[in-house]
C-alpha cells in the first residue's frame, strides 16, 4: 500500500557548526544596536535572520512511501514430548485456529515453521527459528508465537530474540511427572559377583510429601522383584551377574496418580557379564613333542591363570632316590584334586595315562566337577586305547568317546588332513575355519596329522573327523559342565608349520572357550540386540532343516510371529524395526533372547511436564507471555497489533509489533527560500533598517 508523506527539511548550503558559528557573529554584531534600543535593531535581526535561514535552505519535501507487511513466526513443536496423548491433537487445532485469525489482520504475514523430532539432542526449537529468522528481514519481525510443551534444549544465553516471543502450552499448569532416572550403572560386571546400580525416583511438579514408590526389577525376563525405594533421593541397588554375555535388566517405578505418562517410569539397562582372570590346570602325562602346545597357548592369554604340571617320573620309575635329594617336587593330588578342585575354570590333560597316580576317588572327583558345571579337555595319544586309559576309570562315564581296538588295534597310523564334520561346518568351534574343507568328506588345506586313536563317539557331536569318517574331536555337554575330547596328538604339527601348518591357535581357543560357557561361542544360541532402532535376532544351531518361526514381543505386549531367513553356519536372522523403548523378547519355541531399546531421545522424556520455565529468559528479554490452552478445545488468546514500546500482552491477550517498515518510492522537494527570493528580501529588510536608523539620525537637524 502506498501513501504520501510532507514535511519540513532543510539542505544548508554551509555545514551547521559553520551556520552556528555565523550565528554568533551575528549575534555579537546586533547585541549593541539591541543595548541602545536601536529603532532600526529588529530590521537587523531580521535581516540576519533571513540570512541564515536562506543559508539553511528550507525545503517543503514530500515522500511517497510503500509500506510493508511484518511477518509473523507460528512455531508448531512436533517432538515426541509435545505429541504425547492428547497434546497433537490440541496443538494442531491450535494451529489452524490461530493461522485463521493472523490471515485476517492487516498488514501482517505469517510463516509456520515445523520443528521437527531431533533425535538425542531434544527438542531444538530456536535452531528451527534461527533457520527461519535467516530469511526473514528482523526489522519486519512483528513475533513469534510458539506451539509447545516447554520442553526445549536451545534456548540461548543470552536471549538475543528482539520481538515479541509468547509461548502457548497443551493442557494446563500444575501437571506432575514421576521419573525413574539411572545415575551410574556398569557395562560389565565379573561373572559371580554383584554389579551396584544408582537410581532415583523424582515426582516432578508435585508438592513434597510422597515418601516412597513401588519399584519393580526384572532381569532377563525372570520374576520380577518389587521393593520401596525413597521419592527424590538415590537408591543403590545389587545386581548378581551370574552368566557370561549381556544381561538385560528392566526397571519400573509404579506410575504416580494424575501424572502426565509413565514413558519415563521405565528405564533398561545392559550389563555384560565377563569373566575374571581365568583358572586353567593343565597335566601332561608324560613329555612329547606336542607338550608345548597347550602351554604357549595359555600363557599368551593375559586373561588366564595357568597352573602347568607335567609327569615326569610314574610311580613304575621309583628309582629309590631319597626324596630330600629330589630336584622336583612332589604332584600335589589332594591339594589340586579335592580342595581346590572346584577353583579351577578349566581342566586339561594332555597325554595323561592313568598309572596311580589319581587315587579313583580323585578320577570321580573330576567326573563330578564336570557334572557340576566344570569343564575338561582331553588331548590323547597311544596310551587312550591301552590298559591306562582313562576311559576305563571313573571319568571315563563323563567321555564323549571310548577307544576301540585295544593298545594293539587303537591307534591309526598313516598320514591325513583332519576334516570339518556337517556338523562341525555348524558349530562355533570349528565354523570357518581357515583351510578346512568347503564341504562335508571334501579335501582341507592344512597340514597333514600322522596319528589318530580309534574311537566310539557315545555322546555329544562330533565337529572334526578323519577322511573315513572316525571322530577325531568329539564336544558334548554332560550335567552342568562340558567335555572336550581330541582323538589325537598331533595338532602340534600345524603350530610348527608342517605341511602348510593350520589353525591350532584358533581351534584350540575356541575349544577352550566353547568349554567355559563363552556367548558368543554357544551352539545352540538364541541372540537378540537393537542398533539404529531395529532388532536383530539371530539363532545358531547345529540342527540341520528349517528355522523355527521367532515369536516377537514388544515392550507394551503386543506380539508378532516372523519365520527368519536361513544363512550358512547355521544361522537365522530376522530384522524387524524396533521404535519402542523398553525390553523386547524374542522366542524360538525353546530358546528366548531379550534386547533392551533405550529411549530415542532420552533429553526429550526426562520431563514430560507441558511447563515455561525453561523458556523463562527468553519470554521475560523479549517482553513476551506463556499461555495455556486448557483442556479439550483450544482456548487462544486474542492477537492484537502493538507499537514499539508497548506492552506485547495483557488479560486474554498477546501483541504483535506493529515496525512500519517501508521502501521510500518517490521524492520531491520544494525550497521555500530560493537564491532568487532570499537576496531581494535581504537587501530589502538591510535597505529599510538604514533608511529608519537614517530617519531617527536626521530628526534633530529639523
Amino acid at each position: 500500500m502506498q501513501h504520501t508523506l510532507a514535511g519540513l527539511d532543510f539542505a544548508p548550503v554551509l555545514p551547521w557548526w559553520l551556520l552556528a558559528a555565523l550565528g554568533g557573529v551575528a549575534v555579537l554584531a546586533l547585541a549593541p544596536a539591541l543595548w541602545r534600543r536601536a529603532r532600526g535593531a529588529p530590521w537587523r535581526v531580521l535581516a540576519f535572520a533571513l540570512l541564515l535561514l536562506a543559508l539553511a535552505n528550507p525545503r517543503l519535501v514530500e515522500e511517497t512511501r510503500e509500506t510493508r507487511p511484518d511477518i509473523a513466526l507460528l512455531l508448531v513443536d512436533r517432538s515426541d514430548s509435545a505429541t504425547l496423548g492428547p497434546r497433537a491433537a490440541q496443538l494442531e487445532a491450535a494451529r489452524q485456529q490461530l493461522e485463521a485469525r493472523l490471515g485476517r489482520l492487516p498488514e501482517l504475514e505469517f510463516r509456520t515453521v515445523e520443528v521437527p523430532e531431533a533425535g538425542n539432542q531434544g527438542t531444538r526449537l530456536f535452531t528451527a527459528l534461527d533457520q527461519a529468522l535467516a530469511e526473514i528481514p528482523r526489522n519486519r519481525l512483528a513475533g513469534v508465537l510458539a506451539l509447545t510443551d516447554g520442553q526445549v534444549h536451545d534456548v540461548p544465553v543470552p536471549p538475543t530474540l528482539a520481538a515479541p516471543f509468547h509461548a502457548l502450552l497443551p493442557g494446563r499448569a500444575g501437571e506432575v511427572d514421576r521419573r525413574l532416572r539411572v545415575l551410574e550403572a556398569p557395562g560389565f560386571g565379573i561373572v559371580g559377583r554383584s554389579v551396584e546400580l544408582r537410581i532415583a525416583v523424582d515426582d516432578l511438579g508435585a508438592p513434597p510429601g510422597t515418601a516412597s514408590a513401588r519399584l519393580t526389577v526384572r532381569r532377563d525376563g525372570a520374576a520380577p522383584v518389587t521393593q520401596a525405594v525413597p521419592v527424590g533421593r538415590e537408591q543403590r541397588l545389587t545386581i548378581p551377574i551370574e552368566r557370561g554375555g549381556p544381561s538385560v535388566i528392566e526397571l519400573y517405578a509404579e506410575p504416580r496418580p494424575g501424572e502426565v505418562s509413565d514413558l519415563n517410569n521405565r528405564a533398561v539397562v545392559t550389563v555384560t557379564g565377563v569373566r575374571d582372570r581365568l583358572r586353567v590346570l593343565l597335566v601332561s602325562g608324560e613329555p612329547h613333542a606336542g607338550e608345548r602346545t597347550w602351554r604357549r597357548l595359555l600363557k599368551a592369554d593375559p586373561g588366564v591363570d595357568l597352573v602347568h604340571f607335567t609327569i615326569l617320573r610314574p610311580p613304575e620309575k621309583d628309582d629309590l632316590t631319597p626324596l630330600n635329594e629330589l630336584a622336583l617336587i612332589a604332584f600335589p593330588v589332594r591339594e589340586l584334586f579335592q580342595q581346590k578342585l572346584r577353583e579351577f575354570d578349566l581342566i586339561v590333560f594332555d597325554r595323561f595315562a592313568n598309572r596311580g597316580i589319581l587315587p579313583p576317588a580323585y578320577l570321580r572327583n573330576i567326573a563330578d566337577y564336570v557334572r557340576g558345571g566344570g569343564a575338561l579337555f582331553l588331548s590323547v595319544g597311544p596310551e587312550f586305547s591301552g590298559a591306562v586309559s582313562l576311559a576305563a576309570t571313573a571319568l571315563g562315564q563323563v567321555l564323549p568317546a571310548r577307544p576301540v581296538g585295544g593298545a594293539r588295534n587303537g591307534t591309526q597310523e598313516g598320514p591325513f588332513r583332519p576334516q570339518v564334520s556337517a556338523e562341525g561346518a555348524r558349530h562355533p568351534v570349528t565354523e570357518g575355519l581357515t583351510g578346512a574343507n568347503a564341504s562335508p568328506g571334501g579335501e582341507a588345506s592344512w597340514g597333514r596329522w600322522y596319528r589318530s586313536i580309534r574311537a566310539e563317539p557315545r555322546g555329544g557331536v562330533t565337529v572334526m573327523q578323519t577322511p573315513d569318517g572316525s571322530p577325531l574331536l568329539q564336544l558334548d555337554r554332560v550335567g552342568e559342565g562340558r567335555v572336550a575330547l581330541l582323538l589325537s596328538d598331533q595338532i602340534w604339527l600345524w603350530s610348527r608349520g608342517h605341511d602348510g601348518g593350520g589353525p591350532q591357535a584358533e581351534l584350540l581357543r575356541r575349544a577352550a572357550h566353547w568349554l567355559m560357557k563363552e556367548p558368543e561361542l554357544e551352539e545352540e544360541e538364541l541372540s537378540a540386540r537393537i542398533e539404529q532402532g531395529r532388532l536383530r535376532a539371530e539363532r545358531r544351531s547345529v540342527e540341520a532343516g528349517t528355522p523355527p518361526e521367532f515369536t516377537i514381543t514388544a515392550p507394551d505386549g503386543s506380539t508378532q510371529r516372523l519365520a527368519p531367513t536361513a544363512g550358512a553356519g547355521g544361522r537365522a536372522v530376522l530384522e524387524v524395526p524396533a521404535a519402542a523403548a523398553g525390553v523386547w523378547q524374542v522366542t524360538d519355541g525353546q530358546r528366548t533372547a531379550f534386547a533392551a531399546a533405550t529411549a530415542t531421545n532420552p533429553l526429550e522424556i526426562a520431563d514430560l511436564r507441558a511447563d515455561a520455565t525453561a523458556l523463562q529468559p527468553v519470554l521475560a528479554a523479549s517482553g513476551g507471555s506463556a499461555r495455556y490452552l486448557g483442556l479439550g478445545e483450544p482456548v487462544l488468546p486474542e492477537l492484537r497489533r502493538v507499537n514499539p514500546g508497548r506492552d506485547s500482552h495483557g488479560s486474554g491477550w498477546v501483541g504483535l509489533r506493529r515496525n512500519g517498515d517501508h521502501t521510500v518510492t518517490g521524492i520531491s522537494a520544494l525550497p521555500l527560500l530560493p537564491p532568487w527570493l532570499a537576496l531581494p528580501l535581504v537587501l530589502g529588510v538591510a535597505v529599510a533598517a538604514w533608511r529608519r536608523e537614517g530617519m531617527v539620525a536626521a530628526a534633530p537637524r529639523a
